[in-house]
């Protein structure tokens, strides 16, 4: 059971506090719901209690498992389908499991393709929320600003693709 103050990730929409603990009636009865607050769009989220298995909610990453997140960033690109809404299905699959590794790979692969062929407006759509949700999780675990760990991740992929240039 969380506490008021854990810092969660609730995966496809990101990274937030829990700040309350609130009791609502649905259908007459009484559930429990976590009220998490999102650092990005400052939005709200109410979670049932006893859904956050089945939901997939988890702890947000360690500092080191941060650090790995920029390690796989700067990584090499991993071979992805040719065909774009075969790519979108498999990092679809790989996103509702919300590990930041496989984040990390999503947003990576995604931007270097988006930067060298192009991406379809739906894989255009994923890699931005992507993005987005890989941001929310940096900003609490590093004490960050938005553009910051927006920053710290264009600038690690880039690195990969400045590296490539020069040989």
């Amino acid at each position: 059971m969380y506490q008021i103050g854990d810092k969660v990730v609730y995966p496809m929409q990101g990274a937030g506090t829990i700040v309350d603990i609130e009791k609502k009636e649905l259908l007459g009865t009484v559930k429990e719901f976590y009220i998490l607050q999102m650092p990005i769009a400052n939005i709200r989220i109410s979670i049932p209690v006893d859904h956050i298995d089945k939901i997939g909610i988890r702890p947000v990453m360690s500092s080191e498992d941060g650090e790995r997140v920029m390690e796989i960033l700067r990584e090499e690109t991993t071979e992805m389908s040719e065909n774009w809404s075969q790519r979108y299905r498999e990092n679809l699959e790989y996103l509702k499991t919300g590990d930041p590794f496989e984040m990390a790979n999503i947003v990576r692969n995604l931007q270097v393709r988006d930067m060298e062929k192009g991406l379809s407006t739906s894989e255009k759509k994923m890699l931005a929320r992507t993005k987005k949700m890989l941001i929310s999780e940096l900003i609490i675990v590093g004490s960050l600003t938005v553009e910051e760990a927006a920053t710290l991740i264009d600038d690690a992929i880039s690195f990969e693709e400045s590296e490539d240039i020069g040989e």
